[in-house]
């Protein structure tokens, strides 16, 4: 990694064929949502530690009092046709070099660990609620596309503006790696701090049924409380220490990350 980036290995592990699903802090939050409850459900285990100096200026006080720089979080959980590489964490790169060099170095390491096919989770932001979530998919080829469709996803043509953020590039500089990758984009209220709850459950079903994981969503909506508590209060913070070109629903249209 460059020297604004540093990663922690936790444990070795022995990788089969891992598929990448990235869910980060953006648009409704809904990929931070899905993912964190995928780790949770499938008690995964965390490998590895991303810090950098790219990343919002703060620190977290964790439930014991403790200040914690923010983070990016990689688990791992086995399983029988592809390992599960899981990311999570508080936050992403605000600025674009910064993004492109957190995105380069997690595929970096993605590729030393065998990997070769990503999935990225995001939201479309939207001026209201949405009563019925649609969930949209694009990705490297049309037959990852075709996949996904099968199990509910609609095409993105037409409908999919640019996608911001970890979410949209990790699936561009897959594409030029040769790599396999699909984002899944669920619509979603379009403010920074809202969660959206209902709209990750539509993620996770059509990752159980693509992938085969069995995890029990009935249980997100028991899970509510725990969440947001966890979330909020991290997104309100980074969200004041950034600048007011996210100030009102309006300005969220067509913006996904």
């Amino acid at each position: 990694m460059t020297k604004n980036w540093s990663i922690k290995k936790l444990k070795e592990i022995k990788f089969k064929s891992p598929l990448m699903i990235e869910g980060l802090p953006g648009m409704g939050n809904v990929g931070k949502i899905a993912v964190d409850f995928m780790i949770e459900s499938l008690n995964a285990e965390k490998i590895f530690e991303i810090s950098s100096s790219d990343f919002p200026s703060c620190v977290f006080v964790n439930e014991s009092g403790i200040a914690e720089l923010p983070k990016v979080e990689i688990y791992f959980k086995k399983h029988k046709n592809n390992d599960l590489f899981i990311i999570s964490g508080d936050v992403q790169p605000p600025e674009n070099k910064g993004c492109y060099e957190f995105c380069e170095n997690l595929l970096n390491l993605f590729v030393q660990c065998g990997g070769k096919q990503i999935i990225t989770l995001g939201g479309i932001g939207l001026e209201e609620m949405p009563r019925k979530p649609s969930v949209y998919c694009t990705g490297t080829d049309k037959k990852e596309i075709n996949d996904c469709r099968k199990y509910g996803a609609k095409s993105a043509v037409g409908v999919v503006g640019p996608i911001i953020g970890v979410s949209g590039l990790l699936i561009g500089l897959a594409k030029e790696r040769k790599m396999k990758g699909t984002s899944l984009l669920v619509e979603t209220y379009g403010h920074p701090t809202y969660l959206g709850i209902k709209e990750a459950r539509e993620l996770l079903k059509i990752l159980n049924l693509k992938l085969h994981i069995g995890i029990n969503i009935k249980l997100l909506d028991k899970e509510v409380k725990e969440i947001e508590k966890e979330i909020k209060d991290k997104l309100e913070k980074i969200v004041s220490l950034q600048d007011d070109k996210f100030t009102s629903p309006n300005e969220h249209m067509n913006y996904i990350g």
